[in-house]
């Protein structure tokens, strides 16, 4: 398939990030990749449509570089993949200053630097666009014993803000939407027992990377879905089990 339309993709160096890169190259997609090292890695496919940006997306600069170099190379933005994330989990009591804002900066922070100058773009165009961004069911479905309240404190904003955003724009035809993976075999559980991830959900396993650059691509292409939350995460958002 081939197609004139441009996402920018951020955390796209590795993992969920790299695996989605490469389905909307696939797609015929031009694609901005960004993250601290996207340059050196080797996950993301060799493309004519493909450009990378290294940089830390907490710091607005990279923002405004990765779109600059997006309408550089391909002339506009149609769709955003707010990827970029950090996770830390701890007690709440054992949470620090420093925790929060290292989350927030990332988390939050990170997420509105792009998506504001990724909306403005939109609206120049006057062709509409999708913001898909990655969240977790533990937003709404805590798991007793993974103690993530101030992480997801930061998690939470996103799918707040998303929620908000798809209202404030769907006369302007931006969609705006997000994917809440459950565990997924990345090289963050390269550490952790399988048997007690396969615990997480309802059904036995845990997610490939690709399971979730699936839903993203098809929220991105779903012309009537907006404001929504799409969980990818064996059943585990339905409660306890």
């Amino acid at each position: 398939m081939q197609t004139g339309r441009t996402v920018i993709i951020t955390g796209a160096s590795q993992g969920i990030g790299a695996t989605i890169a490469n389905s909307f190259l696939d797609r015929g997609y031009n694609v901005v990749a960004t993250s601290r090292r996207v340059t050196q890695t080797s996950e993301i496919k060799s493309s004519e449509k493909l450009v990378r940006v290294d940089g830390d997306i907490a710091d607005p600069a990279t923002a405004q570089r990765v779109v600059d170099a997006a309408l550089a190379g391909f002339g506009r933005i149609d769709a955003l993949v707010n990827n970029a994330g950090i996770f830390v989990a701890k007690p709440f009591l054992d949470y620090t200053l420093e925790d929060y804002r290292r989350l927030a900066s990332t988390n939050l922070e990170g997420f509105i630097h792009l998506t504001q100058l990724a909306v403005r773009q939109m609206l120049k165009q006057k062709s509409g666009g999708s913001i898909v961004s990655i969240t977790t069911p533990l937003v709404n479905h805590p798991i007793a014993g993974l103690n993530a309240s101030v992480a997801m404190a930061t998690k939470g904003g996103i799918e707040a803000m998303s929620k908000n955003i798809a209202l404030e724009y769907a006369k302007d035809g931006i969609r705006v939407n997000t994917v809440a993976p459950g565990v997924v075999d990345t090289p963050l559980h390269k550490d952790n027992p399988r048997d007690f991830l396969n615990t997480l959900s309802p059904m036995p396993g845990i997610s490939a990377p690709q399971e979730i650059a699936d839903a993203v691509l098809f929220l991105t292409e779903a012309p009537r879905i907006t404001g929504e939350v799409l969980n990818v995460d064996g059943g585990a958002h339905f409660g306890k089990w």
